[in-house]
Parts: C-alpha cells; sequence; structure tokens
C-alpha cells in the first residue's frame, strides 16, 4: 500500500465513504446531514480551526483559473450548523479559489462532527498537502496528539507515516526560533534541522546554522561539523594525525618534484602514514611507473 493510498484512506475514516452519501432534503427543502448538495457559497462559514492562515496567492489564482473552466472536481465538506447555515470542515482552498471564480455555490458533503472531530479533520487534509513546509507539519502534528488527545502511534495510523517519521517532525519544534524560521522558509532542509537538534548550545547552533546558510554546507558538511563539535577529542587528535613536521614538508616537495605531480603526504601521530599519488589518465600512470623502474 503507498504513502498514498494510507493517507487517503485515514480521511475517509474520518469523513466518512461519499459512497453512502445521497441528495436528500427534509421537509422545509432543507438540506439535511448526509447529503450532497448544491450549496450557497454565502451560507458557508470559515473553518474556526483552520491550522493554516496563509494560502499562496498565484496557487489560489491558477485553481480559481482551473474551476472557472472546469467546475469543482472534489466537493468540499461542511457540517450543518442550523437553517440554512453551514460551516466548513475541509476544502478551504477549493473554497476560496471557487470565490474568486466568481462561483455563488459549491458542491459539498453535509456532515455531523463535533469540534474536536472538526480540528481532526481539518489538520489531517492540512497535512496531506505537498506544500507544507516541515515546520507547518511539525504543529500539526503536536496539535493533533494535545488537542485530539492522541498517540504517536494513532497519529502514525491516520497521516499515513511511520512513528519515527512522526517522532522526527514533532522534535524540530525544539529548535530555536531562528532555526524553525530558516527551515520553513528553505534556507536550509529537514536533514540540516536534525543534525542541528544534537547540539545543546544555542549560541553554537546559531554560528553552525549561518555557516549552513552562508556557506552553503551539504547535510553531510553539517554533521561533521556536529560531530567535531560534540566530540573535540577525536577532532584534535584527527588534527594531530594530519599534521606534517617541516621536515616532512621537505619531503613532500621532493616527491613532488621526482614525480612531476603534486602528491598527498599524511603522518599520523605515531610517525606512520601514507603517501597519495594522483595520475591525469593511463598515459600518465605509466609515465609515473617507469620513473620508478629507473
Amino acid at each position: 500500500m503507498s504513502k498514498k493510498q494510507a493517507m487517503g484512506r485515514g480521511l475517509d475514516a474520518i469523513l466518512g465513504s461519499p459512497d453512502t452519501d445521497i441528495t436528500s432534503k427534509d421537509i422545509s427543502g432543507n438540506y439535511v446531514v448526509g447529503a450532497v448538495a448544491e450549496l450557497a457559497i454565502h451560507l458557508i462559514d470559515a473553518n474556526p480551526f483552520q491550522p493554516r492562515s496563509e494560502f499562496e496567492e498565484q496557487a489560489l489564482i491558477e485553481l480559481a483559473d482551473s474551476i472557472g473552466k472546469q467546475g469543482i472536481i472534489q466537493p468540499i465538506t461542511v457540517r450543518k450548523m442550523g437553517l440554512d447555515k453551514y460551516q466548513l470542515i475541509a476544502g478551504e482552498r477549493r473554497l476560496r479559489a471557487a470565490k474568486m471564480a466568481g462561483l455563488k455555490s459549491i458542491p459539498a458533503f453535509i456532515r455531523v462532527a463535533n469540534d474536536e472531530q472538526m480540528l481532526e479533520m481539518a489538520l489531517v487534509e492540512n497535512i496531506q498537502r505537498e506544500n507544507l513546509n516541515a515546520i507547518e507539519i511539525a504543529i500539526s502534528y503536536t496539535r493533533l496528539l494535545e488537542e485530539c488527545k492522541i498517540t504517536q502511534e494513532e497519529l502514525s495510523v491516520r497521516v499515513g507515516k511511520k512513528r519515527s517519521t512522526v517522532t522526527n517532525f514533532i522534535r524540530l519544534l525544539k529548535l530555536p526560533a531562528e532555526v524553525q524560521i530558516a527551515l520553513s522558509q528553505n534556507q536550509i532542509s529537514m536533514g540540516h534541522a536534525r543534525a542541528l537538534i544534537n547540539v545543546e548550545n544555542l549560541s553554537a547552533q546559531l554560528k553552525i546554522l549561518e555557516q549552513i546558510i552562508n556557506r552553503d554546507l551539504s547535510v553531510r558538511e553539517t554533521e561533521s561539523q556536529v560531530k567535531d563539535l560534540l566530540n573535540p577529542i577525536e577532532k584534535t587528535e584527527k588534527k594531530a594525525d594530519n599534521y606534517l613536521p617541516s621536515s616532512y614538508l621537505s619531503y613532500r616537495n621532493q616527491l613532488n618534484n621526482l614525480l612531476s605531480t603534486r602528491i598527498d603526504l599524511k603522518r599520523n601521530s605515531k610517525g606512520g602514514g601514507k603517501i597519495s599519488i594522483p595520475y591525469s589518465g593511463e598515459a600518465d600512470l605509466l609515465r609515473i611507473i617507469a620513473l620508478f623502474e629507473k
């Protein structure tokens, strides 16, 4: 089962199966719970539990253009609040784009949901969006855990993710604000952020963050810096191993001149080491071999 399928089923389990819905009205002509209806947009109130406050303007314009040409392909979901009064559960972008496209009505599933279910539905739908940044996902996961009173295991099932993945996202909220902002603005990746989590000292975290941004450090380079910071003795020993006395620098220069190439000479703290001889191609390799045969 793919992740997408798992996530889809998780949302269906909360919203219910659309196959069981039929269009129906009560005796007064008002749509009842369980109906698939074409609702007037002005009758639908915003979802007070909507976890996302910002929507990309250009993406909304493109969606509105698509809706204007093809209509609403997937109905939104609402709950009935009273006579001719509904509240949005899921489909905030579709509703906003429909308004931008000038639509007066929109197809909607009418559901029964309490406030906790409303929050859960909105959060799960929000998490399933592809363009959320890691911090937005982490906040949504945390709200599901705290406000819907579920475990990380239950959360992983509902969003179709491994528990370890859920845990890694939630841990991001332990990072200082500066790192979280950099991550949300795509200045650093989640791999960078996960490496920085291991650094407890705030000033050290921010110093490495600055280097990541200014020097465009890779995740591996960042992990190496963190490792050196956490293991200063190992770093010192490594430097000692690469230290070359002046006499060895002279030996290296002699070999460079002898072989007409720039060799790499390394020496460890015990006096041993290795010599690496680079070559540019087969002809150059044969030239170097010939020098040893003299």
